[in-house]
């Protein structure tokens, strides 16, 4: 491991989406990451080669059995960080709670990752992504004006939950430099997604948003910055804010731009007027057309067709690895990038190189 985090070791407590996602980012800039699996998976798909799992070791520790518990806590005891995603107190029964561990390892930063955090009245409940954001009015805001729209799990799972507790985790790690104390860091995607929504809780406050969907200027309301469909069912996603590249943008439609770009009151007819416009034409054909503009103009692609994109391409935003197509390790780093050593393990299959690694006895074989 030669990345950014080579040296840092990480322990994970086997779990599903964004705790296995931020401890695969921390895997793909250099971090030794050990996942503790469960004798039995309880993954609700059965995803026969996981992207999230790459880029660490296994060992399986059955933390219902005291030499489970005890070979856990001999890792943790090991490690600079902790992941763990599991209902409040739950790791605190078992004897692996931050009180517990950080006992005997003063320094471990111990990463919790819950939807709705560790306090609260509904901490004790289970809950999905689409639940978080809901909580947040996040959900509310996306989609068209009949129904809020589900954005996949990106944005509550993946953005407002793994990468705020990889930004937590760093956090922690600074300061341990200075402190050389550990400390816990309680991510909550009902946290990190209420966060993410700061602009637009500003831009509510300066009454420049509607707390409705469809009727804003980056909700899809406004003729400006939203999807069309072209003449051969594809789409594209336009997004001329600025007046410049709003010139630009309807230069290349060759109409003439309206006089009153952020009157909401025009919107609807706008809208109908451009969506006619491109109608008239392929996705192809208006992509030849804004090829090297600043119109803000590009291509809605398929998960299958962006890989393929000559942009993504020329950057390596996806590479292969075992015959399957993934994101890259993002972001760039100059000198110390982040790479794909390894691919996703078998469940427990490095439990010896683990333990030798990691200087651990292996009571098993004892």
């Amino acid at each position: 491991m030669a990345g950014p985090l080579s040296g840092v070791r990480v322990v994970e407590f086997a779990g599903l989406g964004p705790g296995p996602f931020a401890a695969m980012w921390l895997a793909d800039m250099g971090a030794d990451v050990v996942r503790i699996d469960r004798p039995v998976p309880s993954e609700p798909f059965d995803i026969p080669y996981d992207v999230l799992a790459r880029g660490r070791r296994s060992i399986i520790c059955d933390l219902k059995a005291e030499q489970g518990r005890s070979e856990a806590r001999a890792l943790c005891v090991k490690a600079d960080i902790l992941i763990e995603g599991l209902r409040p107190g739950v790791m605190e029964r078992l004897g692996l709670g931050p009180r517990d561990l950080m006992a005997d390892n003063p320094g471990l930063i111990y990463g919790r990752m819950t939807g709705w955090g560790q306090t609260g009245p509904r901490a004790q409940t289970a809950g999905h992504d689409i639940n978080y954001i809901a909580l947040t009015g996040a959900l509310h805001a996306i989609g068209p004006d009949e129904t809020p729209l589900p954005p996949l799990n990106l944005l509550g799972d993946f953005g407002g939950g793994a990468m705020y507790l990889v930004a937590g985790l760093l956090a922690a790690l600074i300061e341990r430099g200075t402190s050389g104390k550990g400390q816990v860091v309680d991510a909550a995607i009902t946290d990190g997604t209420a966060h993410l929504s700061a602009m637009i809780y500003s831009m509510q406050a300066a009454g420049m948003w509607q707390d409705r969907r469809a009727a804003n200027p980056l909700d899809g309301g406004a003729p400006y910055y939203r999807t069309y469909r072209c003449a051969d069912g594809a789409h594209i996603a336009i997004g001329p804010i600025e007046p410049q590249f709003h010139a630009a943008f309807y230069a290349g439609l060759n109409l003439d731009p309206p006089p009153r770009q952020h009157d909401a009151r025009t919107w609807e007819a706008e809208t109908a007027r451009v969506a006619a416009r491109i109608a008239e034409k392929s996705r192809a054909d208006w992509l030849a057309i804004f090829e090297g503009s600043d119109a803000c103009v590009a291509p809605v692609l398929s998960l299958s067709e962006a890989p393929e994109d000559a942009h993504n391409t020329a950057r390596e935003t996806f590479v292969a690895r075992d015959g399957v197509t993934q994101p890259a390790p993002a972001p760039r780093l100059s000198r110390t990038p982040g790479s794909l050593d390894r691919s996703p393990p078998v469940s427990g299959a490095d439990r010896k190189t683990i333990l030798s690694d990691w200087g651990i006895s292996d009571a098993a074989s004892d």
